[in-house]
């Protein structure tokens, strides 16, 4: 039996049922890797000989009969530059942090290997996770499956390439402007950016960091909603040192994949009311989201405006990363006695240091006042969903682009003619971490190039469920299964 594109829930219930062995599984795994990889440069780091030894363990507690969790035997990867998991390298991207190693488990990868999973390795990001492109001068860029001279999408773009090549079943990702959705959109595959703390974030020193500004959720990247809902039913869950995690729920994602959606109201925008998007990627997601009506949901184009352009939003969400950024590398300077924009200058990209610097400039009172933008967005979700259950949209307004050679990779600056900021102002993603509601991307079709492009579906907080649902129904009358492999 050949593992790569079986589904995640299949292989954790064949090794349950003792059909397939883990360690068989992971050494599969490990073949694919060994033999793709090179062309992607999806990982970081693969940790073969502690995946095999766990899945060794696994293997034994099966033949004694010990109970092994709903992921049994499934290979994970895990984005670099977001989760810490002991022993692995932490460089996020980043020259000065080459040497970097992990000392301590994320709450969210304890949950994982509690479950049975096996963290086979590390993906690539951008430096510190700056931008919506994967690449960076440390590793270079994640290639897209569906073209090896494009890019995967960022900033968990290594995950997302992963996934859709077969590499893993299941990937981790972070998302705090859309990194979660923007790879998932443009490597072909799904993911689910869960309400903010939906997932649990317990790193220290700063408990309180994503309280203001932009707020970031740990998700999956998949090939299948299941597996999604799946993982999402695995690290979901409060905790008392995340002084903002939600509480439990009483009920599982995964029942919501087999859920109606006979009678749901879906609203549909193609730019937020101030983004450009693409011709033919506009075209695709408006077919693919009158899919959901066959499914029996009720979709009705809407016109949605916040009170400010797509340059005005867009540029809030640099002065709050570049703020961010900012504070990262003061503490760095102080603790570590590494300043990337001092002494580190050289080895580290052009637009990080834009970023640095200009967040510098930020003040605490201008940082606050990007509040009252926050707001705006806020209230215009909240006033869609008193009327509708969800929100589909293009994910992101232009396909792929080609890779770069000096780590340097941005995406397009212009689209349908008109200037965008190429490090994220093609990405309406971002609106929905100024907020914290969930959302997902999945596989809505393909350009006339063959290249993916997702649709995104955004609920009100709490609303995973139905996203999961919506994207589920989707799923069953426009499988992506045969997309895959890629090549």
């Amino acid at each position: 039996m050949n593992v790569s594109f079986i589904s995640a829930a299949d292989i954790a219930r064949h090794v349950r049922q003792g059909e397939l062995s883990p360690v068989q599984v992971v050494e599969e795994f490990i073949e694919r890797i060994d033999c793709r990889d090179s062309d992607l440069n999806a990982f970081a780091e693969v940790a073969a000989d502690r995946a095999l030894d766990r899945a060794t363990r696994i293997e034994d507690a099966i033949e004694q009969g010990s109970p092994v969790g709903p992921l049994a035997g499934v290979p994970v990867a895990l984005k670099e530059s977001a989760a810490s998991k002991a022993g692995f390298s932490r460089t996020m991207g980043i020259e000065p942090f080459r040497e970097s190693v992990s000392e301590t488990d994320s709450t969210f990868v304890e949950r994982l290997e509690a479950a049975g999973a096996i963290v086979i390795g590390t993906t690539n990001t951008p430096e510190l996770d700056h931008k919506g492109i994967t690449d960076n001068p440390l590793r270079g860029p994640t290639r897209n499956p569906f073209d090896l001279t494009r890019n995967a999408g960022g900033s968990s773009g290594g995950s997302a390439a992963a996934v859709a090549d077969g590499l893993v079943p299941i990937a981790h990702g972070k998302d705090a402007g859309g990194s979660l959705r923007i790879p998932a959109a443009w490597s072909g595959v799904y993911a689910l950016k869960p309400t903010f703390r939906r997932v649990p974030e317990t790193t220290r020193p700063d408990a309180f960091a994503d309280e203001l500004g932009i707020r970031s959720s740990h998700g999956p990247i998949t090939r299948t909603v299941r597996d999604a809902a799946l993982f999402l039913d695995v690290v979901a869950g409060s905790h008392p040192r995340d002084p903002a995690s939600l509480p439990d729920m009483d009920t599982s994602f995964s029942r919501a994949t087999t859920r109606s959606i006979e009678g749901m109201r879906i609203a549909y925008t193609p730019d937020y009311g101030t983004f450009p998007v693409r011709d033919d990627v506009e075209q695709t997601v408006a077919d693919a989201a009158q899919t959901l009506e066959c499914a029996g949901a009720v979709v009705e184009e809407v016109s949605i405006s916040t009170g400010y352009s797509h340059d005005e939003l867009t540029e809030i969400w640099l002065d709050l990363v570049g703020a961010n950024l900012a504070a990262l590398n003061e503490w760095l300077t102080e603790h570590d006695d590494i300043d990337l924009i001092g002494d580190h200058r050289d080895q580290v990209s052009d637009g990080l240091v834009d970023l640095i610097e200009s967040g510098k400039g930020t003040s605490a009172t201008e940082y606050l006042h990007a509040n009252v933008v926050r707001t705006a967005v806020h209230d215009t979700l909240v006033d869609l969903f008193d009327e509708y259950d969800l929100l589909v949209s293009p994910t992101v307004c232009h396909p792929s682009v080609k890779n770069v050679s000096d780590g340097e990779t941005l995406g397009p600056e212009r689209v349908n003619g008109e200037l965008v900021d190429p490090r994220i102002g093609w990405c309406p993603t971002y609106l929905l971490n100024f907020t914290g509601h969930p959302a997902a991307s999945l596989p809505a079709g393909t350009v006339a190039d063959g290249l993916p492009v997702g649709m995104q579906i955004a609920g009100p907080r709490f609303g995973e469920g139905d996203i999961i649902a919506a994207s589920a129904a989707f799923e069953r009358l426009e499988p992506w299964s045969d997309w895959y492999p890629p090549r």
